[in-house]
């Protein structure tokens, strides 16, 4: 699939872009999965533990496993509010912005500072839902000043393919808030 081919949310996911110096380089593909932290990989790991479990579990009826699923998911609760905890050590608030969109194949978010068009940065995006922590490179793809803030583009340039499901996963559970919000509305207001 094309990277332009994914669609992107109105949403704030905490992230840390941090600029490349210009002796710095991006890794290439068999470098850059050595690069990823540690923790990444493990929150990475833990979210498709996750996924591989709920397919399991809809495999049983309805009357075997609702015990079942209601344990294990306060024991992922749990799983989750600790990850996300420790997760949140690697978050530097130096490098620390909020996005406006982002996708699977990009994000845009706001700064009081430039970057130029091409620049390459070392992103980390931080999510609660599914919780996990994406390790990723981007480039600027649009840098456009709006009143005393800049609106900047990023295209990734390096993501692992089970970090864009994971960003797949984001979006889609942040339009289906959305729809559901939506639906409430409607509901309210008849």
């Amino acid at each position: 699939m094309n990277q332009d081919e994914y669609f992107s949310v109105h949403a704030g996911l905490t992230i840390n872009v941090e600029p490349l110096s210009p002796n710095e380089a991006v890794p290439d593909e068999t470098h850059f999965p050595q690069e990823i932290p540690p923790l990444f990989r493990v929150a990475s790991e833990c979210s498709g533990l996750d996924d591989n479990l709920d397919r399991t579990l809809s495999q049983f009826n309805k009357e075997q496993y609702q015990a079942l699923t209601q344990y294990l998911a306060a024991q992922n609760s749990k799983i989750n509010l600790l990850l996300l905890y420790v997760l949140s050590q690697q978050n530097d608030p130096a490098f620390r912005y909020t996005t406006t969109t982002f996708g699977a194949s990009r994000l845009s978010y706001s700064s009081a500072q430039p970057l130029t068009p091409g620049q390459a940065v070392r992103l980390k995006l931080f999510l609660e839902q599914p919780a996990a922590a994406v390790y990723a490179y981007a480039e600027v793809c649009e840098c456009q000043a709006l009143d005393q803030q800049y609106d900047i583009s990023l295209r990734y340039t390096r993501l692992q393919e089970e970090d864009r499901d994971l960003l797949i996963r984001a979006a889609l559970y942040f339009q289906q808030k959305i729809l559901r919000q939506r639906a409430q509305q409607r509901s309210d207001n008849s």
